[in-house]
């Protein structure tokens, strides 16, 4: 006889359910306060990805220049790359993207017996989606434990974002060796062009990069980076992205690389200073994670031309000093400003000889005694109340009182006196005694007004000594005053950026600024003719030589040690400035004549050959 087994009854069936909901409780109570300790951070930072970008600035031609950045990042949008790059870090990272929650449990299995078998920590099986997690919310560390908070952070971003969305972040996020971030920042670093102009072999070297940036680096070791290109351009190919015929063609085909000269980011260093000085004030951020693209009115070879004629000419006159003098002697200083015409817009801008060397910028940083170069400003005034060119003054011995109460005997530059003299002749030998004595009679407050009109911010001294140009003013300003004698009276503040925009090309800035007038045309129209017969026949000779009309205004300081030369030819203004940081004398018979306008002169003659 068969024994029938007893029916449970309803306080087994009951206490079995209690016993298991009470241990599911406990291990779901158990999971949760785990995930606690371990502070799994918070995915929702990921769908609003906003990591930091390189800014870029372009010259006037739409040229790239310079890179500012924290991280060497391009944000770009799918649709703005190669159709195959998506593909081939898929093929080459991670196949079953498209397919997996976020976690591939086989290649982490794989990876897991690997590391077992070869002593390590946290190595190999990551998903793309995990590559995101460790990348946006983890630190570097290779622990089991890091290992398990990226899979529970991968499957929660798998769920919270598109796969679309995931590789769009990717791509833009993933180091790619050279400095560069993503795949946009990658081509141009490598190859010099925009992801979307790359060919199939450079997508396929790319894609084998993330592995290990530095090994299998295309610049510095190629026969690796060929292998894993091969590898790369193999599982594409498997994997029906490409023919196998396309993948042979790809691999045979070696791309050319980008080369920076390092030259050319010297010559430019100042302007850009500059520029990256402005920017950043006009945005109120770092340009390093900004991601903003900065036009500017660069040009690079008008730059260059800059560069080498402040090189050249501080050494002729090292050499010329050094030959003379037994003292021990430092080379001299120099800056250079050139304006375009009356646009304002600054073509170049050199602070100094050497701007890795000496990046402090003499031609906005430095002040400097601005000597004769400040007369036109003085004769202007004259002009516009009423002189003309032929009015007459006299040059003659004159003693004033200061404000100490004691006398102020200026002389001329020679330490002779001219008697009876035209405005115009007086100008062109830039005597002093004339300058003071139009002053005395126009009055100190219609040349400070028309200082301020003509763009000079810069303190000036409230007595005489300003007609021989005793105030301290930076190159580029005193370039600038200069802008209304060849633009009919009108004045514009000289400007480095054109315009600044999003990495999407929304416009955050634009210059605007119309040209506004200063001086009466009449006055501006005398006071050029009087600059061109100061180049053709008075102290600014040495600057002849140039086909065409050109004109301007030598200035020397106390003891010579500031030379200045401030001129202009066709539609260009050129300011140069010439002396010593420590501010010792440049030597015997140094002056704006000899020293700042043999400089323009190779300047601009370099400028329109």
């Amino acid at each position: 006889m068969v024994k029938r087994k007893k029916p449970l009854n309803e306080k087994h069936v009951t206490g079995f359910f209690f016993i298991i909901s009470l241990a599911l409780t406990v291990f779901l109570g158990t999971l949760l306060l785990a995930l606690h300790q371990l502070k799994i951070p918070d995915i929702r930072s990921v769908a609003h990805y906003q990591p930091p970008q390189t800014s870029l600035i372009y010259d006037r031609h739409g040229e790239i220049v310079e890179r500012i950045y924290k991280e060497n990042r391009v944000v770009v949008s799918l649709d703005k790359m190669h159709p195959l790059v998506p593909k081939a870090f898929v093929a080459a990272e991670d196949s079953r993207f498209f397919e997996h929650p976020g976690l591939d449990f086989i290649s982490v299995l794989r990876a897991f017996i690997n590391n077992i078998r070869h002593g390590r920590k946290g190595q190999g099986g990551s998903t793309i989606t995990q590559q995101v997690a460790k990348g946006l919310l983890l630190s570097p560390e290779k622990t089991y434990l890091r290992k398990f908070k990226e899979a529970i952070l991968a499957w929660r971003i798998d769920t919270l974002l598109s796969k679309e969305e995931i590789i769009y972040i990717y791509l833009n996020q993933i180091y790619l060796g050279e400095g560069a971030y993503g795949v946009e920042a990658a081509a141009q670093t490598y190859f010099n062009k925009r992801a979307s102009r790359l060919s199939l072999g450079e997508v396929a070297l790319l894609a084998g990069l993330p592995q290990a940036p530095s090994r299998y680096s295309p610049k510095d070791h190629w026969e690796q980076a060929h292998a894993r290109q091969r590898y790369v351009l193999n599982r594409m190919a498997a994997d029906g992205y490409i023919t196998a015929a396309q993948a042979r063609g790809a691999y045979i085909k070696r791309p050319s690389f980008a080369s920076f000269s390092r030259s050319s980011r010297h010559a430019n260093g100042y302007y850009l200073q500059v520029v990256r000085w402005r920017a950043e004030q006009m945005l109120g951020t770092s340009l390093e994670t900004a991601g903003v693209r900065i036009y500017t009115n660069l040009d690079q070879r008008m730059q260059r031309s800059g560069v080498q004629a402040i090189r050249s000419g501080t050494k002729e006159v090292f050499s010329r000093q050094d030959q003379t003098s037994t003292k021990s002697r430092s080379t001299p200083q120099g800056a250079l400003v050139c304006l375009d015409g009356c646009s304002g817009k600054i073509r170049a801008l050199v602070g100094g000889t050497d701007f890795i060397k000496t990046p402090f910028n003499r031609a906005v940083q430095a002040k400097r005694p601005a000597g004769s170069v400040l007369k036109p400003l003085v004769y202007s005034a004259a002009l516009e109340n009423g002189w003309t060119s032929r009015s007459v003054v006299v040059d003659e011995p004159i003693s004033i009182r200061g404000a100490d109460g004691r006398p102020w005997k200026p002389k001329n530059f020679s330490g002779r006196y001219y008697g009876s003299t035209t405005l115009e002749n007086a100008f062109i030998h830039s005597y002093n005694i004339a300058v003071i004595k139009v002053m005395q009679r126009i009055g100190i407050k219609p040349v400070h007004e028309m200082a301020r009109r003509f763009g000079i911010t810069a303190d000036l001294p409230p007595d005489l000594s300003l007609a021989l140009g005793a105030a301290d003013i930076s190159l580029l300003e005193m370039s600038g005053s200069y802008l209304p004698f060849i633009c009919k009276g009108s004045y514009i503040q000289p400007t480095l950026i054109h315009r600044i925009t999003t990495s999407s090309g929304k416009e955050l800035y634009r210059h605007r600024q119309r040209p506004q007038r200063v001086l009466k045309e009449t006055a501006a129209r005398e006071m050029k003719k009087m600059l061109i017969q100061a180049v053709a026949s008075g102290t600014g000779k040495k600057a002849r030589g140039i086909p065409g009309i050109s004109g301007g205004k030598t200035g020397t300081s106390n003891k010579s040690r500031d030379a200045w030369f401030i001129g202009f030819h066709d539609q260009l203004i050129t300011g140069v400035w010439v002396g010593h940081d420590k501010n010792q004398s440049l030597g015997k018979n140094e002056n704006g004549g000899r020293t700042a306008a043999p400089i323009w002169r190779s300047f601009m003659g370099t400028v329109y050959r």
